[in-house]
């Protein structure tokens, strides 16, 4: 990390015409290691063991300015306001013994399906409280209000506390063995719904269903012993120990912080803990949520053993198991050794849940050290996954980002499909600007380029950034500030970036910073200071980890895929697994450098367009998340050519 100090001196008035004075800021440099930011206070902590070293900042002190982000943050929001509440509420209320003559929702939210309520009761919830927190949205706020007050007459129906749009008689088979889909993980969903509904919407009557619900959750787990709970335990279950313990940290309730640790897997933590990988063949999303629970339980107890399991598997999953969009996952499994992910690529690679829950474990290691490679993996998955996987004229999302060679993506319909990478992906959308900036007590990080402003009321500054990133290669900062502000400013220089420079009011630094580390500005800042930042891009290559001549190929941030013919409308939105399947198509050979994207590619017409250069095949290639209707490709087979 490069530290640049700022010291003021003026220009006389011969320099700049008579009765005028100048600000111009000289630099000189200084050496800081990554960790030694100043520690957070993080606002309102209580029962919290572990102080942070950045925090992120509320959502509602980040603004998204106009760009592809608020753009798909705004079809979101028209999604979740399509949605009818006694639609959502239907089965709820059947389950209740509640009378209902919606029309029901269909595929995981239909009347017999063993995963209903998931969306409606969990995700919505939580969508409608991230949309309110981030863009003010008062009509979200009070669909989500409405929503939690007829789920908590249903709840008060079962007299016992229980909540869920499937009866109780699940939670029998569960524990008696019998086959059942995952009923932990929907009653999560619907918890997590009512936390972020009091955490982020104020609701009081949310915090109190959910706390009716942890109770039964314990009456029902209490009578187990520890290795009938283990067993249970092999049925997926989602965050419940995340749940929990943001439960515990909201009330002060050490009951819940124990139940929490009910809900840890020993036979999936203990490897982890001693750093083994043991990763082939378990369902990918079952487990990443377990490890955010571990997270949330070092910070909430200190426990060193549990920041052991979060570290090693995020080091293990994002560097030995993840494709170079940052997805992971194939058939939804880890079906390879470390490592060995050439033979992963089909028509369901990667899960879309994967990525999303991979984000969130990624904000919880960049709070404890805050370190550039947390967020180059950040923005790899955020610019190429997630941004890759929305419809913009639905806004419903994809189940699988595919990776296969000549698929397309297929889209959720409004009303007939709920899969869980459609909730995820509604919560997604509606926090796009979590994780641009955080903060520690004399700092702000920049960790994102995306057209946006953050409030800092308790420092008395501003900062709004200026971009079209990618398409412009780099962005503009500008400080507004009723005071002189004494913070630091600190930029991520990407992995990927070989050079860059900055500016200070027009004026050159005559200092940059190393790929995947900070560049800090000091302070202090006045109103109007202006920060130009460049980061030139350049053609990389992004080798598979087992075979480098399989690779794709990346610009910047960006992953580019081969573009091909866009598929008929009747495709667009359809069920993965129950309607036609896709043929795959020949891996595309293309003769060049190995390490060099360039000696095979070149720049086409058109906004971050590469053509192959003399090649057989004549086809473009363009970054991933501008893909919508269309077969693509990812992977290319490089055959290596010395000229």
């Amino acid at each position: 990390m490069k530290t640049v100090s700022r010291r003021e001196f003026v220009a006389t008035a011969a320099a700049v015409g008579a009765g005028a004075m100048l600000r111009v800021p000289a630099f000189a440099l200084e050496n800081q290691s990554a960790g030694a930011s100043s520690a957070a206070a993080s606002k309102g902590v209580n029962h919290e063991a572990v102080v942070p070293l950045a925090s992120p900042f509320p959502l509602k002190d980040v603004k998204l300015l106009p760009g592809a982000f608020s753009a798909a943050a705004d079809v979101n929001r028209k999604y979740l306001k399509t949605l009818p509440s006694d639609r959502l509420l239907h089965t709820f209320r059947l389950t209740a013994g509640l009378p209902s003559s919606a029309e029901p929702l269909g595929d995981w939210e239909k009347p017999d399906c063993e995963l209903r309520g998931h969306f409606a009761g969990g995700h919505y919830l939580s969508a409608c409280a991230l949309a309110f927190a981030s863009s003010g949205d008062e009509d979200l706020k009070r669909n989500g209000d409405l929503m939690v007050t007829e789920l908590a007459k249903c709840q008060a129906q079962h007299k016992n506390g229980y909540l869920s749009a499937f009866p109780q008689e699940l939670f029998d088979r569960l524990r008696d063995g019998v086959n059942v889909w995952a009923p932990f993980y929907t009653v999560h969903k619907i918890m997590a719904g009512h936390l972020d509904m009091y955490t982020l919407g104020g609701n009081e009557q949310a915090l109190d269903t959910l706390e009716k619900m942890a109770r039964w959750v314990r009456s029902w787990s209490d009578p187990l012993s520890e290795p009938q709970m283990q067993r249970v335990l092999l049925v997926e279950y989602g965050g419940m120990g995340e749940v929990l313990a943001n439960l515990y940290r909201v009330t002060g309730k050490r009951e819940y912080l124990d139940l929490a640790q009910r809900f840890n897997k020993k036979g999936f933590f203990d490897p982890l803990a001693a750093h083994r990988d043991e990763l082939k063949g378990p369902h990918v999303n079952t487990h990443v949520p377990q490890v955010i629970a571990a997270a949330r339980l070092y910070e909430l107890t200190g426990d060193k053993r549990y920041w052991n399991i979060a570290d090693y598997f995020w080091d293990e999953v994002t560097s030995e198991r993840s494709f170079c969009t940052g997805g992971t996952s194939n058939f939804e499994l880890w079906r390879s050794d470390p490592g060995v992910l050439s033979t992963q690529l089909s028509s369901e690679t990667s899960e879309d849940c994967c990525a999303y829950n991979l984000m969130k474990l990624t904000r919880h290691l960049f709070a404890w050290s805050p370190r550039a490679q947390y967020m180059d993996y950040y923005e790899r998955a955020l610019f190429n996954h997630r941004m890759g996987t929305i419809d913009p004229e639905t806004g419903t999302t994809v189940y699988y980002l595919t990776l296969g060679n000549g698929y397309s993506k297929i889209y959720a319909k409004p009303f007939d499909s709920f899969w869980c990478c459609n909730g995820t992906g509604a919560e997604e959308f509606a926090k796009l600007a979590d994780s641009i900036y955080f903060h520690d007590a004399n700092s702000i990080f920049v960790n994102l380029y995306i057209p946006s402003e953050v409030n800092w009321p308790e420092q008395g500054v501003r900062i709004t950034q200026q971009t079209s990133f990618p398409e412009e290669q780099g962005t503009t900062l500008i400080v507004s500030a009723a005071r002189t502000v004494d913070i630091d400013l600190k930029l991520r220089i990407p992995y990927w970036a070989k050079s860059g420079s900055v500016k200070v009011n027009g004026r050159p630094v005559p200092a940059f910073s190393d790929p995947s580390s900070y560049l800090v500005l000091r302070g202090p800042w006045e109103n109007g200071d202006r920060i130009d930042l460049s980061l030139p891009m350049h053609l990389h290559a992004a080798p598979m980890p087992d075979k480098e001549n399989l690779q794709a190929a990346m610009y910047g941030p960006l992953v580019l895929a081969t573009r091909f013919e866009e598929e008929p409308r009747e495709k667009w939105y359809r069920h993965f697994a129950s309607e036609e399947k896709q043929e795959p198509s020949p891996t595309l050979q293309f003769k060049g450098r190995v390490d060099d994207p360039a000696s095979w590619l070149e720049p086409a017409t058109g906004k971050l367009t590469f053509r192959a250069a003399s090649q057989n095949q004549s086809v473009a290639l363009v970054p991933l998340s501008s893909v919508v209707h269309e077969r693509f490709s990812v992977y290319h087979d490089i055959q290596e050519s010395k000229s």
